[in-house]
């Protein structure tokens, strides 16, 4: 997308509508600056993955990627631009959006697909080879199973510069509602209590049904003891 540009020393003051930019590599620096209601168009179309073609006038071109946008904390408008310089032909590295396509089987089942990744590294051939976006097909993960960078599709000649064991997507668990979890944790404390002899099973189950609390349990469990302790001094005597 072409994106014209004026030429700029540093101590010049800015026109209306306009904000400073910079493009750079290793062997250039250039500063400009540019409509920012153009650029603010232009990014929101195509990001960081999308060529610039900034054209400034009365002098050079060249193709250049999105490296850094300052934003006005209160008006959350664009103040400043930061360009990557690039060479068409030249292999370059670029980190390009994760997005999903499908419903997964767990989420049919209660699951959540979780985008762990939201951006992957990627080495593109050139940077009209680059990839808008890397599209991940969920159809088939049920719930406890994910997707590693190395299994994801890429375009043909792009590579992969991520970690191949990189988790991307996982589908996870139903999350417990408040209820289920307390209902856990106090299964987990009756277990507990029946190991170190303080209820019965046949209190136990009372307890996990409702019919009863843990503390009416374990006193009626300590009663019943007790009074069989009692039955016994009685017989002994």
């Amino acid at each position: 997308m072409e994106l014209k540009a004026n030429p700029r020393t540093t101590r010049e003051e800015l026109l209306a509508g306009k904000m400073p930019a910079v493009a750079y590599n290793k062997e250039q620096n250039v500063s400009f600056t540019i409509d920012r209601k153009e650029f603010d168009k232009a990014f929101r179309a195509q990001g960081r993955t999308g060529i610039f073609d900034i054209v400034i006038e009365g002098g050079e071109s060249f193709p250049a990627l999105v490296k850094t946008v300052q934003m006005d904390a209160r008006r959350r408008i664009p103040i400043h631009v930061d360009f990557t310089l690039v060479h068409y032909g030249e292999p370059l590295e670029v980190a390009v959006p994760v997005h999903i396509t499908g419903k997964a089987r767990g989420v049919i089942n209660g699951g959540l697909v979780d985008i762990v990744v939201h951006n992957l590294q990627v080495i593109a051939p050139g940077p009209r080879r680059i990839p808008q976006e890397l599209l991940i097909d969920v159809t088939r993960l049920n719930i406890g199973d994910h997707i590693t960078a190395g299994q994801v599709k890429l375009p043909q000649g792009v590579t992969l510069a991520s970690d191949p064991e990189l988790m991307v997507i996982s589908v996870l668990a139903p999350r417990m509602t408040e209820a289920e979890a307390d209902a856990e944790d106090q299964a987990a404390q009756v277990a507990g209590l029946v190991a170190a002899g303080e209820l019965t099973e046949e209190a136990a189950e009372a307890v996990l049904e409702g019919e009863t609390s843990i503390e009416e349990a374990k006193a009626e469990v300590a009663g019943e003891s007790s009074d069989a302790a009692e039955e016994e001094k009685t017989e002994d005597n």
